[in-house]
């Protein structure tokens, strides 16, 4: 495994459009792309021959969106998408997120371990409790409380841990003269009795080349440090300045250490959007297109970004085309409550137009970039280097062509400056990760 310090990146796929609902709309999409399995096949394929470590498939199990003018939020299933991926790629890890709230572990277990063997070791499972209300209306069941979610994650994980080690690694024979398939008596139930779930096992699925999948967490507070720190090997997280990433990579790292384990081991992955252009108005153009979209949104956009900088912004009072006036803007200030806030303040007070601050991304999830490729890339190496995570996943702004211009574009930018791999470091996830090799509960856990 390679010791130097490089990043790693992660392509978050979303519906087949890219990281803004409104995506489906803009020129050269598929809008049928929701439907369209090789949409998912073609951008992984982009993303492999960047030597992106994998792509990483969010999910909740429930409807979230307004289906009249947006997209939904994942595709139609995660695991099937990643099926599709599977059997046209060689090398991109392959990452969905699964509900430990509102799944069996037997059922967790034997999809994932089936992908992984079918793709030689390239599957990760995104482990996280499930909170949304709709999520809940749609198995027939209620939001348990916090603490009760996450006892449930952790007998979750436990039992699917247990049955992809309920073969012994040698127990697979394929003995053709002596006629034995398999060795029995190292193929064993596992017999877990929890509060919430149980399993006899065995699962009848021999190891893959990394063992298992690799557990990823996506989870926030002290009971998402603690289920990092005690099982995952990634973590997606979504920090939106540099101090608050590295607090929150550098307390995961202590969970890890906690536990017994090295701190090295456990990777995270600071979520991060963008819009790439020849010029930095290109790239605020593609963002402006796709506002526009939605003009509704745009008055409480306008107001959100009002209460960002202590400010009465309103489309009836302002022209959202113009800067602010040097009157109002001296008192401004930025929310403490809100880290996305000195971003707002700092672009407002360098005269920018307040559409165009939005369409700087500054009430977005994730941190933006809509620029050139070489403001992407050094957003990314400023991040990497202060310490503040160890990849990104990133989300094109549209996936038609936002996945090759970053493959295309900031990645050669990256290797040439010693910051990200030139070509893969193994054939399993685990190893281009550069994580251990697991198979099995660990037996702290």
């Amino acid at each position: 495994m390679k010791q130097r310090k490089e990043m790693q990146l992660a392509l978050q796929m979303v519906s087949g459009y890219g990281a803004e609902f409104s995506a489906w709309r803009m020129p050269g999409t598929d809008p049928a792309a929701y439907t369209n399995t090789d949409s998912y096949v073609e951008r992984a394929k982009i993303a492999e021959k960047g030597k992106f470590q994998m792509i990483f498939i969010a999910d909740t199990p429930a409807l979230t969106v307004d289906l009249g003018p947006q997209t939904p939020s994942f595709p139609m299933d995660p695991m099937l998408a990643l099926m599709a991926v599977a059997r046209e790629t060689k090398h991109i890890g392959l990452v969905a997120t699964l509900s430990t709230t509102f799944n069996y572990p037997y059922n967790i277990a034997r999809q994932f371990k089936a992908l992984d063997v079918i793709s030689k070791g390239r599957v990760g499972w995104n482990a996280v409790t499930t909170s949304e209300p709709l999520a809940a209306a749609n198995f027939g069941a209620r939001v348990g409380n916090r603490k009760e979610r996450y006892s449930m994650a952790h007998e979750s994980i436990q039992i699917v841990q247990a049955l992809w080690g309920s073969w012994e690694q040698d127990a697979w024979t394929l003995d053709v003269e002596g006629g034995k398939f398999a060795d029995m008596d190292k193929i064993q139930p596992i017999n877990l009795q929890g509060q919430y779930y149980a399993s006899r096992g065995p699962l009848p699925i021999p190891p893959s080349e990394q063992g298992q999948p690799v557990i990823f967490q996506a989870g926030g507070g002290q009971e998402g440090l603690e289920l990092a720190g005690r099982y995952a090997s990634g973590v997606y997280a979504n920090p939106y300045d540099i101090e608050s990433a590295r607090e929150h990579r550098q307390a995961l790292r202590q969970s890890a250490a906690r536990f017994g384990r090295n701190p090295d081991d456990i990777k995270m992955y600071a979520g991060f959007m963008f819009s790439i252009g020849s010029t930095e108005e290109e790239g605020l153009e593609r963002r402006r297109q796709l506002m526009s979209f939605n003009p509704e949104e745009i008055p409480s956009r306008v107001s959100y970004l009002g209460s960002m900088v202590g400010l009465p912004l309103s489309v009836n009072s302002l022209d959202i085309d113009q800067p602010l006036a040097t009157d109002m803007l001296k008192n401004a200030y930025a929310n403490p409550m809100d880290p996305r806030s000195h971003r707002a303040l700092e672009l407002l007070q360098k005269g920018l137009s307040i559409r165009d601050v939005l369409a700087h991304g500054v009430i977005n999830y994730h941190p933006v970039v809509a620029g050139t490729p070489l403001q992407v890339a050094d957003f990314l190496e400023e991040w990497f280097l202060a310490g503040a995570c160890d990849g990104f996943s990133v989300v094109p702004d549209i996936a038609y062509d936002g996945v090759a211009d970053f493959v295309e574009h900031v990645v050669p930018i990256l290797q040439d400056r010693g910051l990200f791999h030139k070509d893969y470091e193994g054939k399993t996830l685990r190893e281009n990760m550069g994580v251990p090799y697991q198979y099995g509960r660990l037996k702290d856990n």
